[in-house]
């Protein structure tokens, strides 16, 4: 064969190819187009459902196609049969993509959205299990925060929260049919969670003129551009509804959730009600996002426990010799650093990231303080997720009377801020993903994320090594006996007495704390073990990583794959990174 002849064949091979590659480039680029639309309306309808958490999605609802959308809270649904046939054909609706012609990155998006369907659809059968009441973490509590921290970019957004505080009547009404449905299928709430949230629909009451939203009410007016007449005008309208529609509607609560008081399952964890352990299976699946069944999780905890034990009969053993461990520590008095503000503290924190973290972007913070009214019925802290499209301004309030001293307030600013919660958010939106990933929530990853931080983060405080170590180590064992309680009253059946015994075992003997961490865990139950299993999950990812990667494992490269992976299941981030 002539060399003429095999250069015409080469080139005929290379225009099919070409053809070929070409056909194969513009199948995916249809094909991811088709992929981004679905997101796009998937996104749209899942937001237009809840102003609230549309308003606190998007700063600009208009440029997603979003306009005009009708003031809701929400609503609270017991039909699983509808709510299961509703994930399913969302299911069938992203399994019909063709993941292999998708980009990587929409690849990531499908298999992220996909696991999170699955899990939630496991979790259908159970609506009437679910809690929305909770001590310090349920709608009673955060939804004032959510309503005093809701921001005003304009004048709609003045008329918009008005009206949704009008919705809030309506909205506990449902709340109130729910709780009755529980109620009559004998899943209340149990007597003692029931006197939590009453006590604290009181002291909210109780504030009257004094209440924190017309405080912050204000505040937010002053960054619009207001006549007088009209900000008079706003303030005379904000009186009215918080009197005509606020204040009833949590007296509507404290009035009617009596009611059903003697309705609900005093024998404690959920594993006596019908159903119960594999409700629990499929709760922890979702609150924790570890696909490890519940002896699995119990293993792994006491794995983790025995480790933090060592180390620490290491640093006790070696006190004698050891003039940095100092008896003080050991009496459990409280530190004082020199450094005590909080914009400071998480300065010094954002600094010590450049060695071991990807750089954070550029974002402001604001730090804020919880009502001294309030204090006693919230969190030690929390973190103000910002819209996904302005995550340039921040918020971190900070409850002073969970504060006893400096080093708590050291530890929970690097769990709500850097390298917790604000550095992982704010990192990972400087990414631009898909708007839809801010949807999932994989409570496992962020909370085992922010308490990962927080336990790097005595090794960053002003202590010596061997003090830092001991801390942190003594810290996470008690997380550690909290997880394993979740487990043995929610799973195994404890009642208080066996509760008590267990804790005892430890060394932790005051039978009114462990009472009141009894109380907490059967009113929350798997709460204690997204942050727990979290943590736990991302060192045992890292060893395995350490293991696999050998020379090229570092901590800088583990938490940036971490960090670019985003939210997800502990199954997703194992497939994608070893």
């Amino acid at each position: 064969m002539s060399k003429k002849r095999i250069a015409l064949i080469l080139s005929s091979l290379l225009g099919i190819f070409l053809i070929s590659a070409c056909i194969l480039w513009h199948c995916s680029q249809s094909e991811d187009k088709r992929f981004e639309a679905f997101l796009s309306s998937f996104f749209c309808q899942e937001l237009s459902g809840n102003s609230l958490t549309l308003h606190y999605t998007l700063k600009d609802p208009s440029a997603y196609g979003l306009e005009d959308v009708p003031p809701s809270l929400g609503s609270f649904s017991s039909d699983s049969t509808e709510y299961g046939l509703s994930l399913e054909n969302t299911i069938k609706r992203v399994s019909s993509f063709d993941r292999s012609r998708l980009s990587s990155e929409n690849q990531l998006t499908y298999d992220v959205l996909l696991d999170y369907l699955n899990t939630s659809l496991k979790g259908a059968p159970y609506l009437l299990y679910n809690e929305p009441l909770t001590p310090l973490t349920g709608i009673q509590s955060q939804l004032p925060i959510l309503l005093s921290e809701y921001p005003f970019y304009d004048r709609q957004d003045v008329d918009s929260y008005l009206a949704l505080l009008s919705c809030i009547p309506d909205y506990f009404n449902e709340l109130l049919v729910f709780e009755q449905k529980k109620s009559d299928a004998g899943f209340f709430m149990s007597s003692s969670c029931l006197d939590s949230i009453l006590e604290e629909c009181q002291t909210f009451l109780s504030l009257g003129d004094n209440c924190y939203l017309y405080d912050t009410f204000q505040e937010r007016l002053k960054t619009l551009n207001l006549s007088d007449s009209d900000r008079k005008a706003y303030i005379k309208a904000h009186q009215k509804v918080m009197e005509a529609s606020v204040f009833p509607a949590f007296h509507l609560l404290e009035e009617n959730l009596p009611a059903l008081k003697g309705s609900d399952h005093e024998s404690g964890g959920l594993c006596h009600l019908p159903g119960g352990k594999d409700y629990y299976q499929t709760l922890v699946l979702s609150e924790t996002g570890s696909g490890r069944t519940i002896p699995e999780l119990k293993e792994l905890t006491v794995r983790q426990m025995n480790e933090d034990l060592l180390a620490i009969q290491d640093i006790y053993a070696s006190m004698p010799e050891n003039p940095s461990v100092s008896s003080d520590l050991l009496k459990g008095q409280g530190y004082s650093f020199e450094e005590s503000n909080p914009a400071a503290i998480l300065a010094g924190l954002e600094q010590k990231l450049s060695d071991n973290f990807p750089a954070p972007p550029d974002v402001s913070i604001q730090i804020k303080y919880v009502q001294e009214s309030m204090e006693e019925n919230l969190s030690p802290a929390f973190y103000m997720i910002p819209p996904v499209d302005h995550s340039s301004e921040n918020v971190i309030y900070i409850n002073r009377g969970h504060m006893p001293d400096d080093l708590t307030l050291f530890t929970t600013l690097a769990h709500e801020g850097y390298p917790g919660h604000l550095y992982q958010t704010t990192y990972y939106a400087s990414l631009d993903p898909d708007p839809v990933r801010s949807l999932l929530n994989y409570g496992g990853y962020t909370e085992g994320w922010a308490t990962y931080s927080e336990m790097i983060s005595y090794y960053y405080a002003p202590l010596p090594k061997e003090t830092a170590t001991l801390l942190q180590k003594n810290s996470s064992l008690i997380l550690g006996l909290y997880a394993l309680a979740d487990i043995g009253i929610h799973f195994e059946g404890w009642a208080l007495t066996d509760t008590v015994a267990f804790f005892q075992s430890y060394g932790i003997t005051d039978v009114a704390t462990i009472r009141d961490i009894y109380e907490l865990i059967v009113a929350d139950p798997a709460n204690y073990l997204k942050y727990y299993i979290g943590y736990t999950e991302f060192l045992d990812l890292k060893r395995d990583a350490v293991s696999l990667w050998g020379e090229a494992f570092s901590q800088k490269r583990f938490h940036q794959e971490i960090l670019e992976l985003g939210p997800a299941s502990f199954d997703l981030l194992r497939e994608y990174m070893l």
